[in-house]
């Protein structure tokens, strides 16, 4: 069995590919990595520097041009800045009605159609991402939630003929679970970056860098990231 593991560099992707491999074997897991327009390119060296690690074949892709429309802030052409507060602050701020600003449109369900279509062309059976409950809590990633991944589980498994599936092991579990099993799983969490800043260091300040922060916390570890 072969398994398809999107990769983006940061903790949960990164944890994912752990379990990945080590269900599969590290010769039977194959990395996909997307750049979809981000403000700087951090992610795709750690994703680089997260697949030298384990050893496994990585693909890449460019998706930039279907977000070009979008004024996320996220992405280059934005005219939006990055908030520099948790996301439990901006989910009261969008009273849990809308997604947060970085959340990209549809990326998710983009990502994984892509990937659908790389898997069963590279004889894969199932795709791994690391959407977690964190992420969907008060609508702020609507494409992390159970009921997407429900939904894009069952369009895919549909439309490859029963040959594939997805698989999104952290769905039921915050990002604190995340981060013990990759501690249980020996990850490699200095290798990665989850800051949506470009800068040297992470700028602890962005909602990606204040829940990764929580959740080593949470563990009573400190970041490996932040020993560097």
């Amino acid at each position: 069995m072969k398994a398809l593991v999107l990769s983006s560099g940061g903790v949960d992707s990164t944890t994912a590919l752990a379990l990945a491999i080590s269900r599969f074997g590290k010769e039977n897991v194959i990395a996909l990595s997307v750049s979809y327009g981000q403000k700087h390119d951090k992610e795709i060296e750690a994703a680089k520097a997260v697949a030298a690690y384990y050893g496994v074949e990585q693909i890449f892709l460019d998706l930039s041009k279907i977000f070009e429309y979008s004024n996320c802030s996220l992405l280059k052409q934005s005219t939006e800045e990055i908030p520099e507060e948790s996301y439990v602050e901006q989910i009261k701020e969008t009273k849990g009605e809308k997604p947060v600003s970085t959340y990209v449109p549809f990326r998710n369900g983009l990502f994984l159609s892509t990937a659908a279509s790389i898997a069963l062309s590279r004889d894969c059976s199932v795709i791994y991402y690391g959407a977690h409950a964190d992420d969907s809590a008060g609508f702020a990633y609507p494409d992390c939630s159970p009921v997407f991944n429900k939904a894009m589980s069952d369009a895919i498994y549909e439309g490859s003929g029963h040959q594939l599936k997805i698989e999104a092991p952290f769905i039921g579990i915050n990002k604190a679970g995340v981060v013990k099993m990759g501690l249980e799983l020996n990850v490699p969490y200095e290798l990665t970056w989850s800051c949506y800043e470009g800068g040297d260091v992470p700028c602890g300040k962005c909602g990606t860098c204040i829940d990764r922060a929580a959740a080593f916390a949470a563990n009573g570890v400190v970041d490996p990231a932040l020993k560097k």
